[in-house]
């Protein structure tokens, strides 16, 4: 499976009509060269811009699912479109969306972990309840988003759900850079699966995104890593790996302590 993780960089100057057309079109750039294309989070208003949360939000089937929808189209790709600001019920949502390759949503995940230590996105977002998988030809794959890599009973509840490989956008800051790297190698080891984590780049509300985009291996090791400024990163997955690590290294097997959490499969 060929796989194509596009860390837009945010700038504060590009209205967000713009981006998502850049998006979109950085999207069906990828047609012939993947089968599945990942965004980052939060990347129509950025991550860190949470004065502009509330101005910026959209419905579910609001503007950005449309220019999504049509890329997936378009590019005959999945796509997993990063993550933007849903407004729902009166309440805010950090929601990512999963298309599948004739435009038709697989998937919407609303995030669990909110950051902000009781600032930002932790006080003006409402948390999302449900873990969610959607399947891929030959994998299955579990979402999560940025915060969420900090909390690996998120992704054990994944696994019983059936992942083989996570989808991690993320609007992460560079100066929390080796945590990133790190943990998108640790969720990999633990649960034998491959993780895709998708950050932006750019400079969100005067905070330096990270970039490095990273695909890591079942086994935790990295496939393909991007720079800071490099804007598309393409690696190739093979899904017969995550079932032969888990044969030759039978560890989750050893479970003793498991997972009670909700979970949900598809849109």
């Amino acid at each position: 499976m060929r796989a194509s993780l596009i860390q837009i960089a945010v700038d504060p100057d590009e209205p967000v009509h713009t981006r998502r057309a850049r998006a979109a079109r950085l999207v069906r750039a990828e047609s012939g060269h993947a089968d599945l294309v990942v965004l980052p989070e939060l990347w129509p208003v950025g991550a860190f811009a949470a004065d502009s949360f509330a101005a910026e939000a959209e419905p579910l089937r609001g503007p950005t699912y449309e220019a999504m929808s049509a890329a997936a189209r378009d590019a005959e790709v999945w796509l997993h479109a990063g993550s933007f600001v849903e407004a729902a019920g009166g309440s805010l949502y950090n929601t990512s969306l999963v298309f599948s390759p004739d435009g038709e949503l697989a998937a919407s995940y609303r995030k669990i972990h909110r950051f902000g230590f009781d600032e930002g996105e932790a006080v003006l977002m409402a948390a999302g309840e449900d873990l969610v998988t959607f399947d891929l030809p030959h994998l299955t794959a579990g979402v999560a988003t940025c915060y969420d890599l900090r909390f690996p009973e998120l992704f054990r509840g994944l696994v019983d759900a059936g992942a083989q490989a996570f989808v991690v956008p993320a609007g992460w800051p560079a100066r929390r850079l080796a945590h990133w790297t790190l943990l998108a190698r640790a969720r990999a080891v633990e649960n034998q699966a491959y993780v895709l984590a998708c950050g932006t780049a750019g400079t969100h509300a005067g905070v330096e995104q990270a970039g490095h985009s990273t695909v890591v291996d079942p086994w935790g090791e990295v496939l393909a890593e991007a720079g800071p400024g490099e804007e598309t990163l393409r690696a190739v997955l093979d899904p017969k790996k995550v079932a032969t690590t888990r044969e030759q290294f039978p560890a989750l097997k050893d479970r003793v302590l498991g997972v009670s959490a909700p979970r949900r499969t598809g849109a």
